[in-house]
């Protein structure tokens, strides 16, 4: 019986092409030119941090991290900005990753499927989400169902057999 899997993958790697490309834009740029912008990418806590003079320079880099990401072909959506923070000079921004699937998406994702008529069976497996069916088409419809929605995180259809 053909199945395939839903998970919410961070490829780490491409997040961390993507900081360094922004963090040699920044160098470049003359609006930033004598000043302390700084972009670390902590891997372990997957999150980002963001530093510099001014709030408008935080948002700034911002703007150049999710630019940086898409060319990466990162989904910006797995980036969720926390509130600025105000230290000495400084204006601290700290950018988490999303990564996985959650409990509560998990559950959303099963409660459309049944709700919009697919007769597919889908289970939540930890971090992920099996469906399975008799014929691949209706694989193939769920997936593009799933595409147009939006759940606030980027999905990848893996492990897909016949």
């Amino acid at each position: 019986m053909p199945s395939m899997d839903v998970v919410s993958e961070l490829e780490v790697y491409e997040v961390n092409h993507a900081v360094q490309n922004t963090t040699k834009e920044i160098a470049t740029r003359f609006d930033f030119r004598g000043s302390q912008v700084d972009v670390t990418f902590n891997e372990k806590n997957k999150e980002i941090k963001l530093s510099a003079e001014s709030d408008f320079q935080v948002e700034q880099v911002l703007a150049m991290l999710e630019a940086h990401m898409l060319k990466r072909k990162v989904d910006p959506q797995v980036l969720d900005p926390q509130k600025m923070e105000a230290s000495g000079k400084f204006i601290h921004q700290i950018v988490k990753l999303k990564d996985g699937l959650d409990s509560d998406t998990a559950k959303k994702i099963v409660k459309l499927l049944k709700e919009n008529g697919y007769k597919v069976q889908a289970s939540i497996q930890g971090d992920k989400v099996r469906v399975s069916d008799k014929k691949r088409d209706a694989l193939q419809a769920v997936m593009a169902f799933l595409r147009e929605q939006q759940l606030g995180l980027p999905l990848q259809f893996n492990n897909f057999k016949d």
